[in-house]
């Protein structure tokens, strides 16, 4: 049961994130091609916007947390570095080997692994 309940939140987990990551997409592209917003500034407020859509539905969606936000939100936004050093390293990392396209999907996994496991057995661990 236990085994089932963690892939059933690793699926939630992995949908919150790919529906977060959409809508960093489709606003980064808005706000550049639309608003003629400076790619860095688009890219920056996307990044923000997703990473705070990606806590809300976790928080909801993926743990059904009653966790206080005091508690979560500053863990989440720790982890969120750290996804983004993991990403980042493993990125530069195999791109030295592969073309950027696999290389950053296999950075993206390696870094969806990392943080679900933190978001699991930190941010929204329940104290029983």
């Amino acid at each position: 049961m236990i085994e089932w309940l963690l892939q059933l939140r690793f699926v939630r987990f992995a949908a919150v994130g790919a529906a977060a990551t959409l809508v960093q997409f489709l606003l980064l592209a808005s706000l550049v091609e639309i608003l003629s917003t400076q790619a860095v500034i688009a890219s920056a407020a996307s990044y923000l916007t997703s990473a705070g859509i990606n806590y809300w539905l976790n928080y909801r969606f993926t743990f059904s947390s009653n966790i206080s936000h005091w508690r979560t939100l500053p863990k989440f936004a720790l982890v969120a570095m750290i996804g983004l050093a993991v990403n980042t390293c493993s990125f530069a990392l195999l791109v030295l080997v592969f073309h950027y396209i696999p290389a950053q999907c296999v950075a993206t996994g390696i870094t969806l692994f990392s943080n679900f496991a933190l978001h699991q057995l930190w941010i929204y661990r329940r104290s029983e």
